[in-house]
């Protein structure tokens, strides 16, 4: 891997252009140091200690050291900052945080590299203190006008804090699309506001020496690098077509670094692809229909009804074929799409499928019996439908068949499912099961209780809880180089550590305040059993249950944790 360090997005947010370098210089230096391409547009080439030859994007800079430059671990190497911050400016004091495993080791410090020195280093593995660099490190036979235009660059690299950061305070807005019900809406700003003003409550800035904080770093509270968070409500109007603009409009007046949270019962992609092109991440949105294309900026806590579709599609290739499966379905985008998916899925595996449409409007209660009317026992039946769709389905009758399923992620869970039809019901179950999810979500419950929280909707609430959270803790371990690229590449290799240590910190916490020394066991801090990112992993939880509900109403687990 090469220590000199693919992808092909622009670092734009990452760059802070000056007159000290043309930008042409910084362009032909950005291909090289993302693209492996050289300044005759030919592949850059490496050579290892071993003679291993490395050549276009396997020899591009960003593999090791990211887009950012600030550096990762692989494995036990710690490959340190190489923007111009931390190579040429010397007299400037620079701290990162280096190994996620422990969030105790911190970048080398070195005398400042001249551009002879950088060009040694680079061309021959030699650093500034004479000594040969890791023999991972490749050797880039590359000339003076290359060489010129990576060091330009460098210096650029993270130069300034993103958009929407100052010393004490950043900037960040969420977005809630137009269709979101009103209820639900008031639940996730209530919750997301409450939480941004008790993490402001508990920091500690140059402005507010004397507040009460709470302790996330140690090195954070020496060099007191901690800020003050400032949340805008973005709520879009009209068409998806027309949020591009509207999101362009609303940052052009008001510049975020980030994107908190967010909610949708509609398509992501338009925000998506603002992200994408504004280079703003999008900090785990409640979203049931994240995009699928490729994303760098944009983070998701999973698939989403797309998920579900694949992992239903498993379940029953695995177990007895049904000769039929019958989805019935409101016609909205993420219903759509959903039976879409699940389609094509069933038809790999040779199940035969059909598709029911009803069309409700907002004064017309839904026919349940006219999209029913004619299922068998030997159907499979699957309802895409609302959690507001559930209140006329207790109305019914249930069909005449073995198994009904639904989507737990367009229901919002098991709690709308009517009493009735609970017998032949199954769920596809995102979510963590519901023993094992209390004791997860204790500090989110005793939180919510001490805020007056109403619970509305567990997890739309648990997961915009846990989005603040999560930035919190991050941002701690970046100390003072909030970047945005670099936000991304913190939180790819600390989500799987932090759930684990969080998880056993809180259970010792309860341990030590309960009367009854309670030592339940607790796997995350979220309403989902399993979440961890890697390199260039943007979906969070890869999983699902299948789930029914016993005599009494409860749920029981119908599968093992299916990953498709």
């Amino acid at each position: 891997m090469p220590i000199l360090c693919s992808t092909l997005f622009g670092a734009v947010d990452a760059i802070a252009q000056t007159a000290s370098a043309p930008a042409n210089l910084v362009e032909q230096g950005r291909r090289i140091y993302l693209e492996g391409i050289d300044g005759t547009g030919n592949p850059l080439q490496g050579v290892r200690a071993d003679n291993a030859r490395l050549v276009g994007a396997q020899a591009a800079c960003v593999n090791c050291h990211k887009r950012s430059g600030m550096g990762s671990v692989e494995g036990d190497i710690l490959i340190q900052p190489i923007t111009g911050n931390y190579l040429f400016n010397p007299d400037k004091f620079q701290l990162a945080t280096m190994d996620p495993r422990t969030g105790k080791k911190f970048n080398l410090t070195h005398a400042a590299y001249t551009e002879e020195s950088l060009a040694l280093a680079i061309t021959s593995g030699v650093n500034n203190s004479g000594r040969k660099m890791h023999p991972l490190m490749p050797n880039y036979p590359i000339d003076k006008s290359d060489m010129a235009a990576l060091s330009a660059y460098l210096k650029e690299l993270s130069k300034e804090w993103s958009p929407g950061v100052s010393k004490d305070n950043i900037r960040l807005a969420t977005v809630i699309t137009p269709e979101v019900e009103g209820v639900r809406r008031k639940a996730f700003v209530d919750t997301l506001q409450k939480a941004v003003m008790q993490k402001n409550g508990s920091t500690l800035t140059s402005q507010n020496k004397k507040g009460r904080r709470h302790m996330i770093s140690a090195a954070e509270m020496v060099l007191g690098t901690e800020r003050t968070w400032t949340l805008d409500i973005w709520e879009l109007q009209g068409a998806p077509e027309t949020w591009g603009a509207q999101l362009e409009e609303k940052y052009k007046a008001q510049p975020v670094f980030a994107l908190l949270s967010g909610l949708s019962n509609s398509t992501w992609e338009p925000i998506q692809n603002f992200c994408e092109n504004t280079q703003v991440p999008c900090w785990f949105p409640s979203s049931s229909l994240p995009p699928a294309t490729e994303s760098f900026y944009s983070l998701y806590y999973s698939r989403g009804v797309n998920l579900e579709a694949d992992v239903l599609a498993k379940y029953l290739s695995g177990n007895k074929k049904p000769k039929r499966v019958v989805q019935i379905r409101r016609d909205d985008i993420i219903a759509n799409e959903a039976a879409k998916r699940l389609n094509t899925s069933l038809a790999a595996v040779g199940i035969t499928s059909e598709d029911r449409v009803f069309k409700a409007k907002a004064d017309e209660p839904i026919s349940i019996q006219q999209v029913t009317n004619g299922l068998t026992s030997d159907d499979v039946t699957v309802f895409w439908l609302r959690r507001t769709d559930l209140t006329e389905l207790g109305k019914s009758t249930p069909p005449p068949v073995k198994a009904v399923y639904f989507s737990a992620e367009m229901a919002g869970g098991e709690q709308g499912i009517p009493s009735s039809w609970q017998s032949i019901t199954h769920l596809i179950y995102p979510y963590e099961l519901p023993d094992k999810r209390q004791s997860n979500l204790t500090n989110f419950h005793a939180w919510q209780t001490m805020k007056k929280l109403p619970l509305i909707d567990e997890p739309l609430q648990a997961e915009a809880f846990f989005a603040v959270e999560f930035l919190t803790e991050t941002l701690a371990e970046m100390l003072d180089n909030i970047y945005r690229d670099y936000l991304i590449e913190r939180s790819e290799n600390m989500l799987s550590r932090n759930e684990a240590i969080k998880s056993e910190q809180q259970v010792r916490e309860r341990v030590m305040w309960s009367k009854t020394g309670s030592t339940a066991k607790q796997q995350g801090t979220s309403i989902y059993p399993h979440l961890g990112l890697g390199v260039n992993q943007h979906f969070a939880s890869k999983g699902a249950y299948i789930v029914g509900f016993t005599k009494e109403g409860k749920l029981m687990a119908d599968s093992d944790w299916i990953v498709p």
